[in-house]
């Protein structure tokens, strides 16, 4: 297997964290950063031995970049992933796509049009542990869904505010990290074609929401609720639950819970809960926990779009599920700032 050479643009946070996992994984190999910021782009780039360069452009232009991982800010994704797909090199952009629905869109469409690939960073779908899940609702162990409920709650701490943009509309934890959630949601029981939600700055009294509440009901007539807050201690989110990033304290809870006519799952401990006899609450209902390979989602999402950059398989999540996620983003803060459900066109 020739390693698919690919170049990261973008050596904050998550770029760093994305150069990295392309050093682990297999199938792939990094082969240069960029950053208009020679200070941040630059100690990534010597960390990995690998050339630093100011801009995009001249990322895209070297013949040994096959394929692009695109973190940069949301508010350039989209035109960073349009140069990518003109000079026919495939990109996986972070998400969001983009910070406007109608851009996204465009990126989308463009990509399709020029059949370069186009992969979305909702790095979670890659965790052996979503597989696992998936497979047990393809298999029909829950039965029919009739309800889902997800738990996003975790303490953003005072200092995290002292960046001004945090404080500010946008920077919410709607936009900022409900999207990963509504794309599990969206793999697990597929597009959601109605919102309604409300939200809430009554605590840090912030111009950014920092709880909200979302009904959602999905095309296939389920119906689901998420809760988001970043201001309460608690352990039930993600990043306190799946053990997917060492920065987080682990703990044993579960934040999603699928309800099921014959059986009921809890993630991400992958607890089935079932009557081993007579569906009914009168009667005993137990437990069985499934294992899965644990690994980092970061490093199979390298792996997967390696594959992807050497035309072995179509990215496991498309700029098309990118685009799904923004969209009910979209939907909540349209609803909460109206009052009024929101229905989405074209879906199910």
């Amino acid at each position: 297997m020739t390693p698919a050479r690919l170049g990261v643009a973008g050596a904050g946070l998550i770029g760093s964290r994305h150069a990295d996992a392309i050093a682990i994984a297999e199938g792939v190999v990094l082969t240069a950063i960029a950053d208009p910021a020679e200070a941040i782009g630059r100690p990534v780039a010597d960390k990995h031995g690998v050339p630093w360069t100011a801009s995009l452009g001249e990322l895209i232009a070297r013949d040994d970049v096959d394929g692009i991982v695109l973190a940069t800010p949301n508010q350039v994704h989209v035109e960073g992933g349009l140069a990518c797909i003109a000079a026919g090199k495939p990109v996986l952009v972070e998400k969001p796509l983009a910070s406007d629905l109608s851009e996204a869109r465009r990126l989308v469409e463009t990509a399709e049009a020029a059949g370069v690939p186009l992969a979305a960073g909702h790095h979670r779908r890659h965790n052996p542990l979503m597989d696992k899940a998936k497979e047990l609702v393809d298999e029909g162990r829950l039965g029919t869904i009739a309800s889902v409920q997800a738990t996003t709650w975790f303490m953003k701490p005072d200092d995290y505010f002292e960046t001004p943009w945090r404080r500010m509309k946008g920077a919410g934890p709607v936009y900022l990290n409900l999207a990963h959630d509504i794309d599990l949601l969206h793999m697990l029981v597929g597009p959601v074609v109605s919102v309604m939600a409300m939200e809430s700055n009554a605590v840090r009294g912030n111009e950014v929401e920092e709880t909200a509440v979302v009904l959602l009901k999905f095309a296939s007539g389920t119906l689901g609720t998420v809760n988001i807050c970043d201001t309460a201690v608690t352990p039930w989110s993600w990043e306190l639950t799946a053990s997917e990033n060492p920065v987080y304290p682990a703990t044993s809870e579960d934040c999603y819970w699928l309800a099921g006519t014959h059986a009921s799952l809890a993630i991400p401990s992958l607890s089935l809960w079932t009557n081993p006899a007579k569906r009914s609450w009168w009667e005993p209902i137990a437990a069985t926990r499934f294992p899965y390979p644990f690994a980092d989602p970061l490093v199979v999402q390298m792996e997967q779009f390696g594959a992807v950059v050497r035309g072995e398989a179509p990215p496991k999540v498309t700029g098309r599920d990118g685009l799904a996620a923004l969209e009910v983003i979209e939907a909540v803060k349209t609803s909460a700032a109206t009052g009024a459900p929101v229905h989405l066109e074209g879906r199910g």
